[in-house]
């Protein structure tokens, strides 16, 4: 790994902890000192218990010198003696290798050091914490809500959260937070505060995007999130882990993802329960998984056309036309064309539909038609000289700014980050095929756009090889579930943190069991989420219009931002 030093030169320094077979966790305990108080053993990882007054020494300690350069997620929990937040901590150049660092506080001081300075995305996951559980971080930049209204009384996941708590939602003008600065330094400054959104559809949802110009450049961008409130989280803790949880994750990125979302609660609940996928089931997961991430793309592309050059009548149309023919295909297998519920723990519902070879001919014929339809693509959009000058050299995101915020998936990889789940952290059966994982250099727009549809042809080729094997497959051999308990009750104070390659990047999920049938916590580790955080990096110092186009290079959902 690397840091900066005051001059921003890169040293090189040396992993701390690691060797061939992975982390060396006693060796990790060394570098961490006398910050560690208690060791902790989740499924995923080891987990270091930290003093609250030694967050970032730690954490400084696990970046720089042990190369966990990726904060993945930030959970809090509140429990019957203290408050606790973790931060689950990864390597972008190998995601096996994890490592936990959790920081209890007292029930009546719960407070702890942030850790914003050593990880910018910790921002937006401390102030959830804080606004849903009631923990305080010490030092962090903009401590306030980011779900609910400032006004709002109480902290819902806390356990003294009754919920008869009186609430004052209050309308108040908002002020132009730049206002005084520009003016007490010139008196010809020009600022103006205006509001994208929330009822706005180039904000792909009910975004906030509080906005302030110097002239006719972006000064402030900062996005307000919040007005979609799920309670996904919460439900899915109601919900029994064998058959009640996983209707859920269809509705998280409610456009596109199903089978990705129902893919990552099971691969958490499969290993938190020590649970066995049949291989047959694997290659049906994996091809139906790629159908999910093409139309995923296919949706992004056509409303960012859309965002762009307000192209319409083709572009949009043209990508909803092929979008359609893998929901045909996904309505096939599944039986619906939105909210699948096709997963199961160990397996999948059923096996493909009959006549299989039907299935298989027009999937091959969907295939065979790809290629000419991507051409056509590149023909109108990257090809397009409006498109390129909105595109190219705006939105800018360096690549450690990427990772500083915790950037996945298209984003991140568009900014040449080589970081990808399916290879670096295998699952299904996606280690047995032929693939490769897509990266850009560009930085900008212009390169999450080439990403998305290169990975659409890459996605072709996995679906082909995985039509292959299941023509080939022995029928007395395709075992499409494992036999799973018909009640499922992980043993208590169990932890886990396991995540899928979403269409929109890294999708975790964070669980603790308590000995029952149900979760204790459940934790949503959105990419939309840590993604949109970036839009202030790539928007400050451009124009209104270029905001727009980065919002929609992000390719966001909201219902999976609020949850």
């Amino acid at each position: 790994m690397s840091l900066e030093d005051p001059e921003g030169d890169l040293l090189a320094t040396q992993d701390v902890g690691v060797t061939e077979d992975g982390v060396d966790y006693d060796a990790l305990a060394d570098l961490l000192g006398d910050t560690v108080i208690d060791r902790e053993s989740h499924v995923n990882a080891e987990a270091f218990v930290v003093r609250p007054d030694e967050v970032q020494e730690a954490l400084f300690a696990l970046r720089d010198e042990a190369g966990f350069d990726h904060c993945a997620c930030v959970t809090a929990q509140d429990y019957d003696d203290r408050y606790e937040s973790i931060y689950h901590l990864r390597k972008y150049d190998d995601p096996t290798q994890e490592v936990s660092v959790v920081v209890p506080t007292t029930k009546d001081e719960p407070i702890s050091q942030s850790a914003e300075p050593v990880y910018r995305t910790a921002d937006w996951h401390e102030r959830e914490a804080y606004d849903l559980v009631g923990i305080e971080y010490e030092g962090h930049p903009d401590l306030r809500r980011i779900l609910l209204p400032e006004t709002w009384q109480g902290h819902p996941l806390s356990q003294d959260f009754s919920g008869e708590e009186p609430q004052i939602v209050t309308l108040r003008e908002h002020a132009n937070p730049l206002a005084d600065d520009h003016r007490a330094a010139s008196d010809n400054a020009d600022t103006m505060y205006i509001n994208i959104g929330p009822h706005h559809p180039a904000t792909h949802g009910v975004l906030h995007v509080e906005t302030v110009l110097d002239g006719e450049q972006i000064a402030h961008v900062e996005p307000d999130i919040g007005y979609l409130h799920r309670c996904e989280e919460q439900m899915c803790q109601q919900g029994t882990y064998r058959h009640q949880i996983m209707p859920y994750p269809d509705r998280w990125d409610y456009v596109s993802a199903g089978i990705l979302n129902e893919w990552a609660y099971a691969r958490t609940a499969e290993d938190l329960a020590d649970i066995e996928v049949p291989e047959y089931a694997q290659v049906i997961r994996t091809m139906s998984a790629e159908m999910s991430r093409i139309a995923a793309h296919m949706l992004a592309l056509g409303t960012f056309a859309l965002d762009v050059f307000g192209d319409f009548t083709a572009v949009f149309q043209y990508a909803f036309r092929d979008r359609e023919v893998v929901q045909d295909l996904l309505e096939d297998l599944t039986g619906q064309r939105l909210m699948f519920n096709y997963l199961r723990l160990g397996g999948v519902a059923w096996d493909l539909p009959e006549p299989r070879e039907e299935f298989f001919e027009k999937t091959r014929d969907f295939l065979d038609d790809l290629p000419h339809k991507l051409t056509e693509y590149h023909d109108l959009v990257t090809s397009n000289e409006i498109f390129q000058m909105r595109c190219v050299d705006t939105g800018v995101l360096p690549p450690e700014e990427a990772k500083q915020y915790g950037a996945t998936g298209p984003v991140a990889r568009g900014s040449g980050i080589d970081y990808d789940l399916r290879r670096d952290d295998p699952y299904g059966y996606y280690d047995q095929l032929d693939w490769d994982v897509v990266t850009e250099d560009g930085c900008d727009n212009y390169a999450r756009v080439l990403v998305r549809m290169r990975e659409v042809e890459q996605s072709a080729r996995i679906i082909e090889q995985c039509v292959d094997l299941l023509e080939d497959w022995p029928e007395d051999e395709r075992d499409i579930q494992a036999n799973v308990p018909r009640t499922l009750r992980p043993d208590p104070d169990t932890e886990i943190y396991r995540a899928v390659e979403a269409a929109k990047g890294e999708l975790g999920i964070y669980i603790r069991s308590d000995g029952t049938d149900k979760p204790a916590r459940f934790k949503i580790r959105s990419p939309c989420f840590s993604n949109l955080q970036t839009l202030p990096v790539m928007s400050e110092g451009e124009f209104v219009p270029d905001m727009i186009a980065s919002l929609g290079s992000l390719d966001i959902v909201l219902g999976e931002v609020d949850r």
